[in-house]
């Protein structure tokens, strides 16, 4: 079974400084029919004004992994990691007991686009931690790339969740096919562009919910697309 979200279904926050998308339930907008999907909590299309940002705040419990689409993002945060994480770059913070953070667009004249995803961890009170990690566009390209999992295998950034996240890039011609066993989910986001998912054509911004599916089958369509694809208990 497949289920679509429209882009233009999502939660919607202009705050002048932050033009944001909510996929899932998030601040003040709330749909209780959209409250993550098992796991997955929170997808943010966030695009961020030079020279502002996500002041000094606190986060507990949730493994939050941003996704760079274009710009630079500053990070900070209370473990004493400091950072500029840019296209291509994966962060993970695992907020567990405590942490506080601070995501700042450095750039005087240029916005920064990134993904911001929230996964409930398979916990409480985890020890908070910080990872990094450069996924290149070539290795995305007419592929899923592993860009995070349980156990940081193939070099992907370690999420404490039963959770693949996989990163594609494909053009027209292009196809790439992800394995689901039959206990197994799937999230599709549509960072940009447009794909076909298993038949439909998704546009930036659109996800799809598979359950039951044996595999995700991702092909390009004209124009190009990114895409996000997280494989879920």
């Amino acid at each position: 079974m497949i289920t679509l979200r429209p882009s233009a279904a999502r939660g919607h926050a202009d705050h002048g400084w932050l033009d944001s998308h909510h996929t899932f339930s998030f601040a003040d907008y709330f749909d209780p029919a959209h409250m993550g999907f098992r796991t997955l909590r929170v997808i943010n299309d966030d695009r961020v004004a030079p020279a502002r940002g996500f002041g000094t705040h606190g986060h507990r419990d949730m493994e939050i992994v941003s996704y760079v689409l274009d710009g630079e993002l500053g990070h900070k945060d209370s473990m004493g990691n400091g950072s500029v994480i840019r296209r291509g770059d994966v962060q993970r913070m695992t907020a567990g007991t405590g942490v506080r953070h601070s995501e700042m667009n450095p750039s005087p004249d240029t916005a920064v686009h990134f993904l911001q995803i929230w996964i409930v961890p398979e916990r409480a009170g985890l020890t908070p931690g910080y990872e990094q990690t450069h996924f290149a566009d070539d290795e995305k390209r007419a592929k899923l790339r592993l860009v995070a999992s349980r156990d940081g295998r193939e070099g992907s950034v370690t999420v404490h969740q039963d959770v693949s996240l996989y990163a594609g890039i494909f053009e027209a011609g292009e196809s790439a096919s992800l394995p689901l066993a039959a206990t197994r989910h799937a999230w599709v986001h549509v960072a940009r562009g447009a794909v076909k998912v298993n038949g439909h054509v998704l546009r930036d911004g659109d996800g799809a919910a598979l359950s039951g599916e044996s595999a995700v089958s991702i092909d390009g369509v004209d124009g190009g697309g990114e895409v996000l694809v997280f494989d879920l208990a």
